[in-house]
């Protein structure tokens, strides 16, 4: 079966990467999503992965606690480098040829972000992992995926969370909850549904970039996703709300 995309960008979360721990990262988690990743690229799909660092350490929350918001938002940064050479070493013991590339330099473990660098690495068939988040403090890396899918023309957003698409409340505590199959950015926008950030979903409109966000931890998912199956929601400019 062919597939619909040629090149995405998969989002996934720090707290992806723990399981059922309760901090940390799960190495038998961090290879299922390493198999997952290997089927997709044994399609021929181009992949690049922005991750993360919930699983070790927060920004936010440390923020909110009393720690200066900029220091508390580089340990992030530094987090999500941890959860991406981990990525990056179960990805190469099956074989996948990968390359993580930092905002913040840290040569000894991985290259600097070049755009132009990390297109080449895609089109050789290496799968890119983008850490240290955009650099910056006060961005998500639910921005940093939105931009660095622009840079490098990736086609979609997969956004892998713990739940299977987007819904008008939080379903864990209102068994009613309505979950949605399609969705415009402006109604994401306008009804403040907080799958991804404003900045985020403001970055993804104005560069047309549609988003899809489904379960990971169902198998399997990111192989349906990437031939064009209906999985979780999608979230795009000329798509009805349903």
């Amino acid at each position: 079966m062919g597939t619909k995309y040629k090149r995405i960008l998969l989002k996934l979360s720090g707290e992806a990467l723990m399981g059922s721990l309760g901090y940390g990262i799960d190495p038998i988690v961090v290879q299922e999503i390493a198999q997952e990743v290997a089927d997709v690229v044994n399609k021929g799909v181009q992949v690049a992965i922005v991750v993360g660092g919930g699983n070790i350490f927060r920004g936010m929350k440390a923020a909110s606690a009393g720690m200066d918001r900029a220091t508390a938002d580089y340990v992030g940064m530094i987090a999500t480098v941890m959860n991406a050479i981990t990525l990056q070493d179960s990805l190469e013991q099956i074989g996948v040829p990968t390359r993580v590339q930092t905002a913040i330099a840290m040569q000894e473990v991985a290259e600097p972000y070049i755009r132009r660098k990390a297109i080449r690495h895609l089109e050789l068939n290496r799968v890119v992992i983008f850490g240290a988040g955009s650099g910056n403090p006060f961005f998500t890396t639910d921005t940093t995926a939105a931009l660095r899918a622009a840079e490098i023309d990736a086609e979609v957003i997969f956004k892998a969370t713990k739940v299977d698409g987007i819904y008008d409340c939080d379903p864990a505590v209102n068994p009613d909850a309505r979950r949605y199959n399609t969705l415009t950015y402006g109604y994401v926008l306008t009804h403040d549904l907080r799958v991804m950030d404003s900045t985020a979903i403001a970055l993804c409109k104005e560069n047309n970039l549609p988003i899809i966000v489904f379960n990971l931890t169902e198998r399997g998912n990111i192989g349906r996703a990437v031939v064009g199956d209906t999985v979780g929601t999608y979230v795009g400019g000329s798509c009805e709300v349903s």
